[in-house]
């Protein structure tokens, strides 16, 4: 995580609709659905409330009454990878499908409705990461922010940064990208602001993972979240450390979700 934050409001402000191309939700397919909603409870203070069922099972998290996160039951025959994956905003998600597969990306599911709350696609790019793509309807995605508990910030690890680059600018519509100096890492701006990075990882990708995206989630104090995730059955993958943003760690479920914190210096 570099760069910036992403779209902290710091006083847990809400939104309403999400540009196109910003990160709008971010969703989680597991096997144990009761006990997942149990670790996040405890670890964010998340509630829980039935959200669309057209994929199976499916709870929407909401932290004060706020929705924050999605998590949703895998078939049991259905043995995929357990990550949590961001969804980007889009007016017109079949045109965005389409615009996915003509730049070298696959469309997995979709494009469908998820009831009256919108349409979806999930999709990869020419690397292999898998995002979600989310056409608003009733439901407009994550309402609060900048606040313990809440997605901080969005970032894609993958083998190197170019190419991925110019196959979420075409598609999504990101402006000139900010190059860092040091080292292989992209922040995405939509109107000037700041909304995502891609970090080129080379070597040091997981072996077991290859590219993927990861969510950063706020918390209070990330020394004590990383403490009460392996009292909750979880694992720490990179402890504590401090950052130009931040105190950060990141860490994984019990069903071996990959997730990082941060505590916010504001």
């Amino acid at each position: 995580m570099t760069e910036a934050r992403g779209s902290a409001g710091p006083n847990g402000e809400t939104h309403a609709r999400h540009v196109p191309g910003a990160p709008c939700w971010v969703s989680l397919m597991v096997h144990g659905l009761a006990a997942t909603e149990e670790f996040y409870s405890s670890l964010f203070g998340w509630e829980f409330q039935p959200g669309p069922q057209q994929l199976g099972p499916y709870v929407r998290a909401l932290l004060d009454g706020h929705e924050v996160a999605g998590i949703g039951q895998l078939p049991s025959d259905r043995h995929l990878p357990i990550a949590w994956t961001p969804y980007l905003a889009s007016d017109d998600v079949d045109l965005t499908a389409e615009t996915v597969r003509l730049c070298g990306g696959t469309v997995g599911v979709g494009p469908l409705e998820a009831g009256d709350a919108g349409r979806l696609v999930i999709g990869s790019d020419p690397a292999g990461a898998i995002f979600g793509v989310w056409q608003a309807a009733a439901h407009l995605g994550t309402s609060i922010d900048g606040v313990p508990g809440t997605p901080a910030w969005h970032e894609l690890l993958t083998f190197e940064s170019t190419s991925v680059v110019k196959f979420y600018e075409t598609v999504f519509g990101f402006e000139e990208p900010v190059v860092s100096a040091d080292f292989d890492y992209v922040t995405l701006h939509i109107a000037g602001r700041p909304v995502a990075g891609i970090h080129g990882a080379g070597g040091a990708l997981p072996h077991d993972r290859g590219p993927h995206w990861m969510t950063y989630f706020e918390v209070a104090d990330t020394d004590d979240a990383v403490a009460l995730v392996v009292d909750l059955g979880g694992h720490v993958l990179r402890p504590p450390h401090d950052s130009a943003h931040g105190r950060v760690a990141t860490v994984a479920d019990p069903e071996g979700a990959r997730f990082s914190l941060i505590q916010v210096v504001r």
